[in-house]
């Protein structure tokens, strides 16, 4: 984890303006893809980045949580309105959307809360000044192996930061045509998949 939220707070910095802080909304889910981003996130706070992190399930990750509290970057509550969602969105440089990963795959759509999240953000991002968005492993609600998309309410990332491998769902469409820049991260899983035949 500390390889693969390094490395997308390398690309993220690359992604923020160079003539001021900038500005991050996060979008955490409860899972390791919600801890890359608030890792990645009490990094960039901590260099003087306006962080802002909207938590999109009732738990987050521990540790993250941990660190992104230290880091001094604002904390919404899981119950923030949708209109503050879309608001801060709006007035961001990048949405850093760490809501879901792999490990949904059997159902990827988003559903609750963070569809309702993503769904107040959507109109932003159609707007001549939007924020950029950059999804962490994978644009949640896309399916990682067939990449089929079941509903819409996806946030259509500019850049995608993967780690370990390239998932195959994010080459095939539709979903290819939210994924944006794709960026593969090596985080020291070789082995591991020199392990993996296709089927086995």
């Amino acid at each position: 984890m500390q390889r693969a939220a390094a490395a997308l707070a390398r690309e993220l910095w690359l992604l923020l303006p160079p003539d001021r802080p900038g500005s991050v909304l996060l979008l955490v889910g409860p899972g390791n893809n919600g801890g890359d981003a608030l890792f990645a996130g009490a990094e960039l706070a901590a260099a003087g980045v306006h962080v802002t992190v909207l938590p999109t399930a009732d738990r987050m990750h521990d540790e993250g949580r941990v660190a992104i509290e230290k880091s001094g970057a604002r904390m919404l509550s899981a119950d923030t309105h949708t209109d503050v969602a879309a608001s801060v969105a709006h007035d961001c440089d990048l949405v850093v959307d760490g809501i879901l990963g792999t490990g949904t795959s059997a159902s990827p759509a988003l559903r609750g809360r963070a569809r309702e999240v993503v769904a107040s953000i959507l109109p932003v991002l159609g707007r001549k000044k939007r924020p950029r968005v950059v999804a962490v492993d994978l644009p949640s609600g896309i399916h990682p192996d067939d990449g089929s998309v079941p509903e819409p309410t996806v946030l259509r990332a500019d850049v995608t930061v993967t780690f370990g491998a390239c998932k195959t769902g994010l080459l095939l469409p539709p979903a290819a045509g939210y994924v944006g820049r794709l960026v593969i991260v090596d985080i020291g899983l070789g082995p591991e998949l020199e392990r993996v035949t296709s089927g086995g």
